[in-house]
């Protein structure tokens, strides 16, 4: 049976700003698991200062991840993605290191700036030239989506599609964040929402989160965030 499907994580051990050990991936698993999750996507950061981030190294990765997944007797399943940072140059990152959502069509991306740089759209443009659709990852923790939320228009218009972060919603009530996700989620903005796992330290204000989007939007809603949009990421995976 498939339930939750997390399409946000930095689950696997030692290879960026996640989990750093099988442990913290373990803990974290179970944690996801607890609250309905039957499958994560694993998305480690695609940025200049990490290295060994490919299309043959992740699958690989989150095969031992599977392994220890399963002689610990969790029963979450995963599979590979990546999150690539936009950066000034990025259009310079060989093809094998760009790594979709599910090795499917659907790229995970993330960028941090105050203002939309001008190299944003050109990269965009680029991603969807390899056939990939765009998906922004979190945006209501950008600084300029913050000073701007009408920008989430302007990302539609260009044919991105956006990911909401769950840690947000469990934030404290008036954060700016939680503002901005909490309009975004009201409005239908995001196409799915994901947990962005980095630790076990953070699991429960994320699951808090989860709750807090069940509250607004319904078991319903959250499903199609949760479930049913991140199957279309890549079908065959999910068949």
């Amino acid at each position: 049976m498939i339930g939750r499907i997390d399409v946000h994580s930095h689950l696997l051990p030692g290879v960026d700003d996640g989990c750093k050990t099988v442990e913290e991936s373990l803990g974290c698993a179970k944690v996801l698991v607890a609250n309905g999750y039957t499958h994560a996507l694993c998305t480690p950061h695609i940025w200049p200062k990490y290295s060994g981030i490919s299309r043959d190294s992740v699958p690989r990765m989150c095969a031992m991840l599977q392994s220890e997944l399963d002689k610990a007797q969790v029963p979450l399943k995963v599979l590979p993605g990546g999150e690539l940072n936009l950066f000034a140059g990025v259009s310079k990152t060989p093809v094998d290191e760009i790594v979709p959502l599910g090795l499917g069509k659907y790229m995970l991306v993330d960028m941090w700036a105050a203002e939309i740089p001008e190299f944003f759209e050109e990269s965009v443009r680029w991603l969807q030239a390899l056939d990939l659709t765009v998906v922004l990852a979190h945006p209501e923790r950008m600084r300029a989506v913050q000073d701007r939320p009408e920008l989430v228009d302007y990302f539609d218009s260009l044919g991105i599609l956006l990911q909401g972060n769950l840690q947000p919603f469990g934030e404290q009530e008036g954060a700016i964040t939680r503002v901005c996700a909490e309009q975004f989620l009201s409005e239908g903005k995001y196409f799915m929402v994901g947990s962005d796992t980095h630790g076990p330290d953070s699991m429960e204000v994320r699951m808090r989160g989860l709750r807090r989007i069940i509250e607004l939007v319904g078991e319903e809603g959250a499903t199609v965030l949760t479930k049913s949009n991140p199957m279309k990421l890549a079908p065959a995976l999910f068949a």
